[in-house]
């Protein structure tokens, strides 16, 4: 018997239907579901889905106690594997002694590799023969083609790669978990209120409080412009003076007065443009593109993971931006040519010969995420077919035509002040027809020649000021961590999240709380080497090392090790400096603004000792008593705002669907409209409570009627309520 074990049930699932002869029969084994079936060949096959990693590394029990144990002394422990599902190794475990052979088909990355030798390991254990009997699967899609075409070319695992994936987890846990510790006893945060410090978490932390502090170190200059409204022949637009920023007001204030009209137009540009193709989607571009359209980096993976999983895109975790020559694109196209983009997919079978568009990183392992599957509209959620219809697009965009378009600029002389106006349209679009969210809106022009007059309607002098560089989205600090070689495509959306969840980041774009300020700041004061990108990176390269066998596993977690040794010396001497810095962070975010009551206090998140409950309060009292409620569920976080009806500090609640942004005070006429909702809601549901107690009544006393008659018992005379409410109390007996 054949044995195939898989990262995922419902992998084991759609390769079980597509090798077998008929339909496989679903079992299980310690509720764990497995797939029976012949194969084409005839032979007897089971199909089996882990849970991801099944084992994972962790420190022996004696070093749990966090308050026992020195941080330092987590530097050189030793690490175990133990079992993180332990019925799933169960079931592989009595499988595996009835196989003669054995396939791993887990993904295939230096993750997948990892997860394949750990279920090698589990199955040898229990049947020794499996090692030399056992053989890899390596697919990029879970196609009928690309999973009959990968069994048909069984190669070995790859340990080497895996033993890169498993220098990561230990060289991560070491970090992490000692870093970790220290900060979180250093400043007293326990429990679920622990201060997490990681090797790639850090360094992308301190790239965000950089930016943040280019932001609040940005000293803005004012400056003025002076555009006019037009017309002629009666179409109306407006021009702006060819010094686009007057940095001397007096000198915009004397152009401005100057101006009265007519004027003229002096020259008429019209250049024309090529507008390249993109790239195909590798990890970062499609993470990047879907945060466009509102998915987080972490939500934008895992919907992707299901349409892989569903068959629908190919593996979603790849840097290639090259399709391989063995990907036949015609066939992709006539596959969504019988789904719901069959009308663009036939256009594009139509050309004839495809040549696709080219990135700049082509790897050898999984090509770029593209459609392996045409499934209905109405066979997927609204933010499956979103992301769906993302990579159908972006496919269909590198498959067509560059697009076109042309720019236009027209000088005017208005008084002897040069004055100009731009303007742009897609001429052809080509791709941009397929692949809309990267079109823009055209800004047509008048149709005006050299010569023509046009008509001063308006002018207007406006003073504005240079603005601080912007704060990174999510998609862009995605993009930013693959330039700097932090994480991996498949660890940087979760790096994000957990930045998000410990509380150090909010928003999109990402701004940093106070307290990821602080954590950012002591670490790159007192332990550069932590929030150091280079650092990171390098040990990036040594795992790639690991994989190509030019260092082994043990040398590159040795190596960090003393990097690691290194940097906690640093913050071991400056404890009470690191200590002190994160504390006034967290104090920081605990001030939501000014008390708008006294006028010379701080408004402060306080929680009671009695209840437990959160609540805003005045840091004067007991002279000023004022007090907010708070939500008691989700992060708040203040928005350096106040209400303009109300005068109080707005905040932001984080951790429910989506953060929503509220004043203080409950009163505030701006709630007026909630209270109202709420108050009908409260009145409908208690009018709802009395019509079913009084249903409930009725349907009871219609069924003690019918019952009476039914058992010849009925009467019309009417009972006293002790005798009706005793009748009640007996008809279960009756009946």
């Amino acid at each position: 018997m054949r044995l195939i074990i898989t990262e995922k049930n419902n992998a084991a699932a759609k390769i079980a239907s597509i090798l077998a002869k008929g339909k496989p029969e679903q079992d299980s084994f310690y509720k764990v579901p497995y797939y029976s079936f012949t194969d084409i060949s005839g032979e007897e096959t089971i199909a089996v889905g882990l849970k991801g990693h099944v084992l994972q590394v962790e420190f022996p029990e004696s070093y749990s106690d966090w308050r026992k144990v020195d941080p330092a002394a987590l530097i050189d422990a030793p690490l175990l594997k133990g079992e993180t599902a332990k019925s799933v190794v169960r079931a592989v475990r009595k499988l595996a002694g009835a196989a003669t052979s054995l396939v791993i088909a887990t993904d295939y990355d230096r993750e997948g590799e990892l997860i394949g030798l750990e279920a090698l390991e589990i199955a040898a254990g229990e049947n020794e023969s499996l090692y030399r009997n056992s053989r890899r699967a390596r697919f990029s899609a879970l196609t009928e083609g690309e999973i009959k075409r990968a069994f048909s070319e069984l190669d070995h695992l790859s340990e080497p790669l895996a033993r890169a994936g498993e220098a990561r987890q230990d060289i991560d846990l070491i970090w992490g978990a000692t870093l970790t510790r220290f900060v979180s006893l250093a400043t007293y945060r326990l429990g679920s209120q622990f201060l997490s410090v990681g090797r790639v978490q850090s360094p992308t932390l301190a790239l965000v409080v950089e930016r943040e502090m280019e932001r609040r170190a940005f000293i803005p200059v004012p400056y003025w412009v002076v555009t006019v409204d037009l017309t002629a022949d009666g179409q109306a637009f407006s021009a702006v003076h060819r010094e686009e920023r007057f940095l001397d007001e007096q000198k915009a204030r004397t152009v401005f007065e100057k101006i009265v009209g007519p004027g003229r137009v002096t020259e008429v540009k019209r250049t024309t443009k090529k507008v390249p193709r993109p790239a195909p989607f590798n990890t970062t571009s499609l993470m990047t593109a879907a945060n466009s359209l509102g998915f987080s980096p972490s939500a934008a993976m895992n919907v992707a993971e299901d349409l892989y999983m569903d068959g629908y895109i190919s593996y979603p975790r790849t840097d290639n931006t090259v399709y391989p020559s063995s990907i036949p694109l015609d066939e992709v196209l006539q596959v969504l040519a019988a789904g719901e983009f069959g009308a663009e997919a036939r256009e594009l079978l139509a050309k004839g010969k495809l040549t696709p568009s080219r990135g700049a990183k082509k790897t050898t392992d999984h090509p770029p995420v593209y459609p392996t599957g045409a499934p209905r509209r109405a066979a997927l959620d609204d933010r499956k077919w979103k992301l769906y219809e993302l990579v159908v697009r972006r496919f269909f965009a590198t498959l067509a035509e560059d697009g076109l378009s042309e720019s236009n600029r027209i000088d005017l002389d208005i008084d002897a002040e040069p004055f100009f106006l731009r303007g742009s349209r897609i001429v052809t679009p080509g791709w941009l027809a397929y692949y809309p969210y990267s079109r823009q809106k055209d800004a047509e022009l008048p149709a005006l020649s050299e010569g023509d007059l046009v008509q001063l309607v308006d002018k207007h002098l406006e003073g504005k000021e240079t603005q601080p560089p912007g704060r990174y989205g999510q998609g862009s600090l995605i993009e930013l961590m693959e330039k700097h070689n932090l994480g991996t495509k498949a660890t940087r959306h979760n790096i994000i999240q957990n930045l998000y969840d410990r509380g150090y980041i909010h928003g999109n774009p990402v701004e940093p709380t106070e307290t990821g300020i602080k954590v950012a700041e002591a670490l790159l004061e007192w332990a550069p080497l932590i929030a150091s990108p280079g650092m990171t990176a390098q040990l990036e390269v040594d795992m790639d090392a690991i994989a190509e066998r030019e260092m082994s596993k043990d040398e590159v977690v040795g190596v960090s090790r003393d990097l690691l040794r290194q940097a906690y010396r640093s913050l071991e001497e400056n404890k009470d400096k690191v200590a002190a810095r994160i504390l006034e962070g967290i104090s920081d975010d605990k001030i939501v603004g000014d008390c708008p009551t006294c006028g010379t206090h701080k408004l402060r998140i306080i929680r009671s000792k009695a209840s437990k409950k959160r609540f805003v309060g005045c840091e004067g009292y007991p002279e000023c008593q004022q007090t907010y409620p708070l939500p008691q569920r989700g992060d708040i976080i203040a928005v350096g705002e106040t209400c303009p009806q109300c005068g109080t500090p707005r905040v932001k609640i984080l951790g429910g669907r989506r953060p929503w942004v509220l004043c203080l005070d409950p009163e505030c006429p701006s709630k007026a409209e909630y209270r109202a909702k709420q108050a009908a809601r409260a009145e409908a549901a208690a009018s709802g409570a009395k019509t079913s107690v009084a249903g409930r009544k009725t349907a009871a006393k219609k069924t003690t009627t019918t019952r009476a008659k039914k058992t010849g018992t009925a009467t019309t005379a009417k009972k006293p309520v002790a005798a009706r409410k005793s009748s009640r109390s007996k008809e279960p007996a009756v009946e």
